[in-house]
């Protein structure tokens, strides 16, 4: 039975990470070098009454050395933490995790995503959250 879940479990995450091809628009600085974009799950499955580990990964221009606050926005699921600070010298990702609540409604869920560096225009872009039955 443990290991059944630890199944169940694995395959969760796995599904929730998704596939990773949705891309921001550009944010940063002009000059292509001193750019950024945001990628996220192109959509993630969740069933009622779980969680999921959800990361965002940063693509930095070579000379784009800024630190970078990324914000979370949903409604009807949460997402914590809601905003992230990913520094210039960090691993460029930032890792939420969503929740769905047992009664939760089934159906698609958007996650809005807005990074903003320290100096220039912000990149935004969104992801589906598909809540499904357990």
């Amino acid at each position: 039975m443990k290991t059944l879940i630890a199944f169940l479990m694995m395959m969760a995450l796995i599904t929730a990470s998704g596939c990773w091809s949705s891309t921001s628009n550009q944010g940063g600085i002009a000059p292509t070098d001193e750019t950024f974009s945001i990628s996220v799950p192109s959509s993630s499955t969740i069933k009622q009454g779980e969680d999921a580990a959800v990361v965002v990964t940063l693509n930095r221009g070579s000379a784009f050395k800024q630190d970078v606050q990324v914000e979370f926005k949903a409604d009807g699921i949460s997402v914590t933490p809601k905003d992230v600070l990913v520094k210039a010298s960090d691993k460029p990702e930032a890792k939420v995790k969503i929740a769905v609540a047992k009664n939760a409604a089934l159906g698609d869920y958007i996650v809005n995503v807005k990074a903003t560096p320290a100096t220039g225009k912000p990149a935004s872009t969104a992801f589906t959250v598909k809540v499904v039955v357990p």
